[in-house]
């Protein structure tokens, strides 16, 4: 396996990398500061194909691969986490589980707008007790006269109250199932639910430490009726198909925290170079030095991690072990070059202006959201043959 990025791979960089620099960074902290999601920055990336990537020219995608996604939302992380997210997330959960298990009528109705960025959609699984513990769902779907009748609430869901946002995708306890044993555990299912469905009622945007201009929110649904063919996969399997949804998009969001993690290594690199104390560069101190060297070591651990998931992703290979590595090691890196960056910058390091301030900011959620450093531990303890790690 080859590190080095193809000639088309490597243009793709170059032109995602410029549009963030270009566009994204300069309105990043005003967007960050009246914390709202910027509609003409996510048309435009629409319009660049960035939300197809991974996805068949027949529903309106790019016809590129998984890792292409990767490269670019890495770029987009650079200069704004909040808008890589968005991308990742509206891949990886609003598209690729309707992509991966829906009907030819559902990837029909849903994915040409969701692939032309025209559209968003979120996925509708944690709940105030439940998320990593799938038991823990209380969430209620049962069907009545062609219908499934959804009642429960959900927690976190990104990119579900936008302005655009077409559906959620919504997991819901949809019976009960005997295991081989004789235990009984929850049958759950996975729903598509349209925006605007009536009872289906989405909360006031969350007060978050980072990630503002991120769109997350709380569900509730109370009686919420949707045709029975709205079922998306198999019935029962509604987890067990996310999960492995999930272990993909860790991959991306590992590209989302080394794209982070070199945000800051440039920025430290900048001022590192610039600002003079005692009549010379502070980057000529051996501290401030090592800790530059540090920083670019972790950014380059972590992209190798997500290269190798990402690659084998690609190859049609298992992933699940790599994939955990990768969100782990480059969630850590993230935050300490976060850390560090603040540091190295000062006080300016501390004004919510300073792209470093909001890194210091956003960097905290990436060792939670889309499995926690605990959980990456657990799965990567259990590849590893110690199925008692949970």
């Amino acid at each position: 396996m080859s590190h080095e990025l193809t000639t088309e791979q490597q243009r793709l960089v170059d032109e995602v990398r410029e549009f963030a620099d270009a566009v994204v960074a300069p309105a990043a902290y005003e967007y960050d500061t009246r914390r709202e999601l910027p509609y003409d920055i996510i048309r435009t990336m629409g319009e660049m194909g960035l939300f197809g990537l991974p996805f068949p020219q027949e529903y309106g995608g790019q016809g590129k691969d998984y890792f292409s996604l990767c490269l670019a939302v890495e770029q987009l992380a650079r200069a704004d986490q909040s808008i890589a997210v968005t991308l990742e997330a509206g891949v990886g959960l609003g598209v690729m589980p309707i992509f991966r298990r829906g009907t030819e009528e559902q990837k029909r109705e849903w994915l040409p707008a969701l692939v032309r960025g025209e559209a968003l959609a979120g996925f509708g699984l944690t709940e105030a007790e439940a998320g990593s513990d799938a038991g823990g769902t209380r969430t209620t779907a049962r069907l009545e006269d062609g219908e499934w009748v959804i009642d429960g609430s959900k927690q976190f869901i990104t990119n579900s109250g936008t302005q655009i946002t077409s559906l959620v995708t919504v997991t819901a306890v949809t019976g009960e199932e005997t295991m081989p044993d004789g235990s009984v555990r929850k049958e759950l299912s996975a729903i598509l639910v349209p925006s605007g469905t009536p009872g289906f009622v989405v909360g006031p945007s969350y007060d978050k430490v980072g990630w503002h201009t991120s769109d997350t929110h709380p569900l509730t649904f109370t009686d919420v009726r949707v045709p029975e063919t709205n079922l998306l996969g198999e019935r029962g399997r509604g987890f067990a198909n996310f999960i492995q949804s999930l272990d993909e998009g860790r991959v991306a969001f590992a590209a989302l925290c080394t794209g982070a993690a070199q945000g800051c290594l440039e920025e430290a690199v900048r001022y590192a170079g610039k600002r003079e104390v005692f009549g010379r560069p502070i980057g000529q101190n051996q501290h401030i030095a090592f800790t530059i060297a540090r920083m670019q070591a972790r950014v380059h651990t972590a992209r190798l991690a997500y290269y190798d998931a990402a690659h084998r992703i690609v190859a049609g290979k298992r992933f699940k072990l790599e994939a955990s590595i990768a969100k782990m090691v480059g969630s850590e890196a993230a935050m300490a070059n976060a850390r560090d960056a603040a540091q190295i910058w000062g006080g300016y390091g501390f004004l919510n202006e300073n792209p470093v301030a909001r890194h210091y900011r956003d960097a905290k959620i990436l060792e939670i959201g889309e499995g926690t450093t605990e959980v990456q531990l657990m799965i990567i303890a259990r590849e590893l043959g110690f199925a008692g790690a949970a």
